[in-house]
């Protein structure tokens, strides 16, 4: 479960790359490599659907602008940069996620009902949905296949300290792991704890280093360079 799959997130990418490509936009490698099956697969089902008229090459078009460029993670990241950099932002942050979000201009669905949870060095937040993917796409983009696997919808539960090991995080014993349950109605948005060696970055320099896995609560951000070494022990 370590992240092997993290960067294959979904169809929805080679979905999006085909169909820019059949409406002329420029992508490196659309020459030099074959789609996969999946991609090839999708590509003949959006050439059938689009001509027997069942759907807009324009409204295809916005859809996959939305998901490349309008949500995802970076907002998320924003979210977390803007709250590490200033501290009233934060409180109403913690206090009414959603709106705070909606501040940055990032709504939208499945974006209308957030919690922020804030980790500390006393409490590590990760989030699952055990009956399904739920997932905030406003701020997380889509989810990535291993959120949507079987085997981290139960054991996150199960065994949340033997899935955050996998992906590299393991935690001390005095840390309390909590573990939320993401619904069609509630979606969740970990605030990592901020790395050392960022004191005198800037808010973009914060919400380059943030990561979705760390928002998610399956990882945490390392110090960065010039930070002082921690004591072992």
């Amino acid at each position: 479960m370590t992240g092997h799959d993290h960067d294959h997130d979904d169809h929805h990418h080679d979905h999006g790359h085909d169909h820019s490509h059949d409406h002329g936009h420029v992508h490196g490698d659309a020459h030099t490599a074959p789609p996969s099956p999946m991609a090839a697969r999708v590509k003949a089902i959006e050439a059938l659907a689009v001509a027997k008229g069942l759907v807009d090459p324009a409204t295809l078009d916005l859809i996959i602008d939305t998901y490349e460029t309008r949500v995802g993670p970076r907002n998320g990241a924003r979210v977390v940069a803007r709250a590490w950099t200033d501290p009233a932002y934060k409180a109403r942050l913690l206090a009414d996620a959603t709106a705070a979000i909606a501040e940055l201009g990032y709504t939208g669905r499945q974006g209308e009902d957030m919690v922020a949870l804030e980790n500390t060095g006393q409490v590590h937040n990760m989030v699952v949905c055990t009956l399904c993917s739920c997932y905030p796409w406003t701020v997380l983009g889509l989810p990535p296949v291993w959120y949507k696997s079987a085997p981290y919808r139960s054991r996150a539960v199960l065994d949340p300290r033997g899935v955050l090991a996998e992906f590299g995080c393991t935690l001390g014993d005095d840390v309390e792991v909590r573990v939320w349950d993401s619904t069609a109605e509630l979606r969740y948005l970990v605030l990592p704890e901020r790395p050392a060696g960022t004191d005198d970055w800037t808010e973009d320099q914060l919400a380059g280093i943030v990561t979705r896995d760390a928002m998610i609560g399956v990882s945490r951000i390392a110090p960065q360079a010039g930070a002082p070494a921690m004591a072992e022990g």
